[in-house]
């Protein structure tokens, strides 16, 4: 069955335009709305879409089925309660929300209503996600060692130029929220979840208030170490992941927001041989369906009830959980470690 989906939010909600398109099938995108109707009706008048600029008219619509959120970050919240008080199921944008605290309430919100909420995380989505997975599947990872994460990308005064942005109150945090977040769901998401973490924050490269650069070290459960550098202040858009298990090295492509597409790069490390990673890679077949298109698929398949692989919840509540626990590490300069309870510093809010 199709979905009928609203778009709050013409900014982001362009990219997740592009992924519905590519799923006719599966969605079709009914409306778009948000304040600055110019920008509304440039993107739906693409497509033969409504626009308007009142949210609480798209959540009055009987025949939508999801709300897409893609506001600023400090809008999530309010807007994903509405939604699922009006009896729609829920697609948002990173972050989910601005605190482990707000995320049990929206899981308990969930449970009230039956209605679901599906976090954001495309960067799992893609060729190289893909091969990755196989190869771990067959068996030919082994031990996880060490991973290295690297999100190096140019953001200068005209990217703050929007207001909200590289504010506590608007972006609810720096490039560890709103830029690095994707990269470390990937690495749990790969690696599992985190056990502890240290990192170091500064801000170098612009006049805000949050950081934009930072370096973080993180002993994942299952041992693997993990070192993620972050900076706004590249002179191009840079992302890279490479992986180090006991069987195979395995590095991402440089894309800089899908580094699971592209080429990546498996090498066998002994007993394990070059020809028994060939022989895997050879057996996938890959559909394009990448980013915000794998992401939506998965997702139909959530909402019909069959397998899947979409992100959930508690997916977006660890990821949450590591920015938590990355701000009290940096502003006390001591090893923090997972899972947080709510007595926990920074679980009720991060903000300083």
């Amino acid at each position: 069955m199709g979905y009928s989906v609203a778009i709050i939010g013409a900014g982001i909600g362009a990219e997740h335009l592009d992924g519905y398109l590519a799923l006719p099938e599966h969605f079709e995108v009914k409306t778009i709305c948000d304040t600055d109707q110019d920008r509304a009706a440039i993107l739906a008048h693409k497509q033969g879409i409504s626009t308007c600029a009142d949210y609480a008219e798209v959540l009055a619509q009987p025949e939508i089925d999801i709300i897409d959120i893609c506001l600023p970050p400090h809008l999530h919240f309010s807007a994903i309660k509405a939604a699922l008080h009006a009896g729609k199921d829920v697609i948002c944008e990173k972050p989910l929300v601005s605190s482990c605290a707000e995320c049990d309430e929206i899981e308990q919100l969930c449970q009230q209503t039956g209605q679901n909420v599906f976090p954001v995380f495309q960067y799992r989505y893609g060729k190289g996600a893909t091969q990755l997975l196989a190869l771990i599947a067959a068996g030919l990872a082994g031990k996880a060692y060490t991973a290295t994460l690297e999100t190096h990308w140019n953001r200068d005064s005209h990217y703050y130029a929007n207001a909200w942005r590289g504010t506590w109150a608007g972006e609810q945090g720096g490039a560890v929220l709103g830029h690095a977040i994707h990269i470390h769901d990937w690495a749990c998401h790969i690696l599992g979840p985190v056990s502890s973490v240290f990192a170091l924050l500064d801000t170098r490269v612009n006049a805000i208030e949050v950081e934009d650069c930072a370096s973080i070290s993180m002993r994942m459960e299952k041992g693997a170490l993990v070192t993620s550098s972050i900076t706004l202040g590249s002179a191009d858009d840079y992302s890279r992941m490479r992986f180090c298990f006991e069987g195979f090295t395995a590095e991402s492509d440089i894309l800089p927001y899908k580094p699971a597409e592209g080429e990546w790069r498996f090498k066998a490390r002994s007993p394990v041989s070059q020809h028994d990673i060939d022989h895997i890679l050879s057996q996938l077949h890959h559909t394009n369906e990448n980013g915000y298109t794998g992401l939506f698929r998965e997702i139909s398949k959530a909402l019909d009830g069959n397998a899947h692989r979409a992100v959930c919840l508690s997916d977006a509540k660890n990821a949450l959980a590591l920015v938590t626990a990355i701000y009290h590490s940096a502003r006390t300069l001591q090893v923090v470690n997972l899972p947080l309870t709510p007595d926990d510093a920074g679980y009720q809010s991060w903000l300083p």
